[in-house]
């Protein structure tokens, strides 16, 4: 018998579960990465609707103005400045005003809609909400960019359509994060959702090399095609995303269980009980320390039965959610880092082409460099945070480094190109690093708490409270930098810094780790999936105030099942 090929021996090594996890992690990766390659298009396109031209170059508008005349092709400049090659109503002295109106009429339009979304979407299947945000975002991200071609200079017709495109684009957060947490257990979640974070930092990249590739000669087609990606993507949407692991007889766990017999997992104590041989034991303990007939348990076992994860409880309300220890510290400390991040965002190419002196299109593959950064922060993060098991501590530390980091680059970034690309990628890495962890491995953490008893309708409220949240800031920090910019760039640099400094008290009144379940000494990795113990009436001795209504031990979180288990059995 001829020995199998390499490549299908690779194949095999993976089981189902894990080849479906594989694709829902880049199927999610590559949804969200589209939204965020559509944002990205208005800050490279904001050096071309505001642009001063030269006397030399006005000669090439007057040149171009003259042959579209021959041509019968609608003139794209105002007629009335020779030397201005600026779009109207972009071309006043208060360009940037409005330039920052733009940002802040979506991203204040995303952070009212994301409240709401996150509600809304653990009411609706996840694929067809996904499918309509992504449709409905590369409608309105493509109608910007037809205001190009349609020769349109009414001011009002580009905030309304980035106001409902910011609107729709609110179901994609909640929708990603809650389907990967729905595939994903909370072992190595840092890490995994690091990684998986860099979508965010993907899509700029791409977004960024798009629209640049366009910006100068057809800034229209910078909206138009990302637009079109995303509507794309949306229909991959409809037709492959898998909401939940059940929906495939898939396991959500990232390992499978050790010990697994009938559906039957065996969680090992670390410590010896019960070992008083001198001792009987209590009648409800002989009836806990079951056997299935093929494998004898023994008195330092104890027999779990994995539980479904909350799917018949009912969504958790706004206050609800709110109630969760850490979800109201970690909203307001996303509120300035994400302060920062989007000013970045939205501003960095316009800074680069003002202090290094590029043209649109450099300044845009420049800027790319930040979320160059911001995919290595969001791992490292990941990685320290599991390694340390304190997503809190790992926020704190690179909130620490990013204020000086900022001061330093608006101090070295006007000695030259060479400054400028080596701090662009440090201070993306420390920007990007706390708001990653924050949206997306302490979100999950927070949205599948130890107090919410099981029930995993709660992580897309969370997320949206969170994500929303954080989109206040996102919103007050375009907005600001278009106030402050004109009366300097250092202004706007000392802003940052005053947001990233209050992120860092944000974060100090998050006394303790919320969101992180300690893995247990005595019952390691018995805390990840929602248990029922086989005798539930075993727990009945515990006091009247720890006892838990009989109808909720079903899905009652594990950490605390766990320490219910272990107050009974005096450890």
């Amino acid at each position: 018998m001829a020995p199998l090929p390499a490549g299908i021996r690779f194949i095999i090594s993976f089981s189902r579960d894990q080849w479906y996890r594989a694709f829902i992690f880049i199927l999610t990766f590559l949804l969200y990465a589209s939204f965020h390659l559509s944002r990205k298009p208005i800050s490279i396109v904001k050096g071309e609707l505001h642009r001063y031209c030269t006397a030399l170059h006005g000669e090439e508008v007057e040149f171009k103005s003259q042959s579209q005349k021959a041509s019968g092709t609608p003139s794209h400049r105002p007629a009335d400045n020779e030397t201005d090659c600026s779009w109207a109503p972009f071309d006043q002295d208060n360009y940037q005003q409005l330039l920052g109106a733009l940002d802040y009429s979506f991203l204040c339009a995303y952070a009212i809609g994301m409240y709401l979304s996150g509600i809304i979407g653990e009411r609706l299947p996840i694929r067809y909400y996904l499918t309509f945000g992504m449709l409905a975002s590369g409608a309105f991200t493509a109608l910007f960019g037809l205001g190009y071609f349609y020769n349109i200079h009414s001011f009002g017709f580009y905030v309304v359509t980035q106001i409902i495109n910011g609107l729709v684009q609110t179901t994609g957060w909640p929708s990603v994060v809650t389907c990967l947490s729905n595939w994903f257990g909370k072992g190595r979640r840092g890490l995994i959702m690091g990684v998986w974070n860099s979508h965010t930092s993907v899509g700029n990249i791409l977004g960024s090399l798009i629209a640049g590739y366009w910006v100068s000669t057809c800034w229209g087609l910078s909206f138009i095609v990302p637009g079109a990606i995303v509507a794309a993507m949306g229909i991959v949407c409809f037709l492959f995303l898998i909401e939940h692991p059940k929906d495939i007889a898939c396991s959500s766990s990232l390992v499978a269980p050790k010990g697994c017999e009938n559906g039957t997992q065996r969680v090992r104590l670390q410590k010896q009980i019960f070992m008083d041989k001198n001792k009987s034991l209590d009648p409800e303990m002989q009836c806990l320390l079951l056997s299935d007939g093929k494998h004898p348990v023994h008195q330092n076992h104890i027999v779990v039965l994995p539980a479904d994860s909350g799917g018949g409880m009912a969504a958790i309300s706004f206050t609800g959610a709110l109630k969760i220890p850490g979800v109201i510290e970690f909203s307001l400390c996303l509120l300035f880092a994400k302060l920062v991040s989007y000013t970045f965002l939205f501003w960095l190419p316009l800074y680069i082409t003002n202090v290094d002196h590029l043209d649109a299109r450099q300044a845009g593959e420049l800027s790319t460099l930040f979320d160059v950064g911001g995919i290595f922060g969001g791992i490292l993060a990941g990685v320290i945070s599991d390694r340390l098991e304190k997503r809190a501590s790992t926020c704190g530390l690179m909130l620490l480094l990013a204020a000086p980091t900022l001061y330093i680059f608006s101090t070295i970034s006007k000695m030259g190109l060479e400054a400028t690309i080596a701090m662009l990628l440090l201070s993306g890495a420390l920007v990007s690093g706390p708001y990653a962890l924050i949206t997306t491995a302490v979100s999950a953490d927070l949205g599948t708490h130890k107090s919410l008893k099981g029930n995993s309708h709660a992580l897309a409220t969370v997320t949206a409270i969170i994500d929303g949240t954080g989109s206040v800031g996102a919103a007050l920090g375009p907005l600001l930098a278009g106030l402050l910019s004109p009366s300097g760039w250092n202004n706007v640099f000392y802003m940052l810094m005053f947001a990233d400094a209050c992120a860092l008290l944000s974060w100090d009144q998050q006394h303790g780790d919320a969101g992180v379940v300690p893995h247990s000494p005595l019952v390691r990795g018995a805390c990840f999936t929602p248990t029922v113990v086989y005798t539930p009436q075993t727990l009945q001795k515990t006091s009247s105030q720890d006892r838990l209504p009989q109808s909720k031990w079903v899905t009652h979180r594990p950490a605390s099942l766990c320490h219910r288990a272990k107050k009974l059995l005096h450890l």
